[in-house]
């Protein structure tokens, strides 16, 4: 009996057989697996049936040695307690390594080394040894030392969060004022005239926009508006004690905002210890990041939620096209996030979309 066509050994068959297996040219094929966009849908899907026919398995290591690609991106993963990890930067985390994933890339954590909180060093030892293509920098501050390292050494870098002028606008970032001014708005039409603010210092740039996008938005629907800090590091018993200062006025607010998911379990502790309720017939509570433990509170937490998959799959598309030194805007990304409204704030629901997208400076 006659036997069929082999299929070749898997991992032996050579980027010149997939051409004339897929009728085009070798360049075609390395264009379908270094630069999908620069080939024709149709020819691209050609291109991936005669791989997966064929079994063929390029060599990465050799096209890293061609193109002096690592196809690995760094990133500088914030300082953070393995006993009590951020949950959103851990949620980032995730989500930046399926970007990377997609994209044919491996992410590298790195971080200064112990003893040293010097970011620099740590990035100028990675560059040096030729480890990754590109950085992606998190909790960017104002006049970020590591920014502006990295610009003048021309490294390829995207940052969650905004860089400051005199550097690339490399950033993806959400509309912290107009997500504030969302959580107002919500709670104005839920009838509260008088609200409260309840954030960490100021010079944190995005909790700064946060709460001047709750007074502003509070100030313009004519509501009654008191704005009291609180860093997450802060002892809670401090953060408590202020809450329930204001808790105790003749206008105590009705209503709460919290620059974040943690704040908000210091505001709901500070309501019930003045004999209050969180949500209807009490004062309402309201958080920011939309973190998993929103869901498992009584009652649930209404929370802005950060589109954590989009932003990451936007910075690694941005730092991939520095890479492959492909045209890039000249501007940040702003990206829209989403209340989730739940008993927290008076009544059940589901998510409403807060903010919108655009380019910015």
């Amino acid at each position: 009996m006659p036997e069929g066509p082999r299929r070749p050994r898997r991992g032996a068959t050579t980027i010149e057989e997939v051409a004339r297996a897929a009728g085009v040219s070798r360049q075609t094929v390395s264009n379908a697996l270094n630069a999908p966009q620069r080939v024709r849908p149709e020819t691209l899907e050609r291109v991936n049936a005669a791989i997966r026919e064929l079994g063929y398995q390029p060599d990465q290591s050799a096209r890293s040695l061609r193109s002096g690609a690592r196809r690995t991106i760094g990133y500088l993963a914030p300082v953070d307690d393995p006993l009590d990890p951020n949950p959103l930067m851990a949620g980032f985390l995730e989500a930046l390594v399926d970007a990377a994933g997609a994209a044919g890339q491996r992410v590298l954590l790195f971080r200064p080394g112990q003893g040293t909180a010097d970011p620099v060093a740590a990035i100028d030892e990675l560059v040096a040894a030729r480890q990754v293509d590109g950085l992606v920098l998190a909790d960017v501050l104002h006049e970020d030392v590591r920014i502006a390292h990295v610009a003048r050494l021309g490294v390829p870098f995207v940052s969650f969060g905004r860089t400051g002028p005199g550097v690339p606008q490399h950033w993806v970032d959400i509309g912290n004022e107009a997500a504030m001014a969302e959580v107002v708005r919500h709670l104005a039409a839920l009838g509260h005239r008088r609200i409260g603010y309840l954030g960490a210092a100021e010079e944190l740039p995005w909790m700064a926009a946060r709460r001047a996008g709750f007074l502003t938005e509070a100030r313009r629907l004519g509501l009654s508006a008191v704005a009291t800090g609180g860093a997450e590091t802060a002892a809670a018993g401090s953060v408590v004690a202020s809450v329930r200062a204001l808790l105790r006025g003749p206008d105590r607010p009705t209503a709460f905002a919290a620059g974040s998911d943690l704040l908000a379990l210091d505001l709901s502790e500070a309501v019930r210890a003045e004999g209050l309720v969180v949500g209807p017939g009490g004062v309402a509570v309201t958080g920011f990041h939309d973190t998993p433990l929103c869901r498992h509170l009584h009652p649930a937490l209404t929370s802005v939620r950060l589109p954590l998959r989009t932003i990451a799959a936007a910075l690694v598309g941005r730092l991939l096209d520095q890479v492959r030194g492909e045209a890039t805007p000249a501007q940040g990304l702003e990206l829209p996030t989403e209340l989730v409204v739940r008993g927290s704030s008076g009544r059940s629901g589901g998510a409403q979309r807060s903010g919108w997208s655009g380019w910015f400076g």
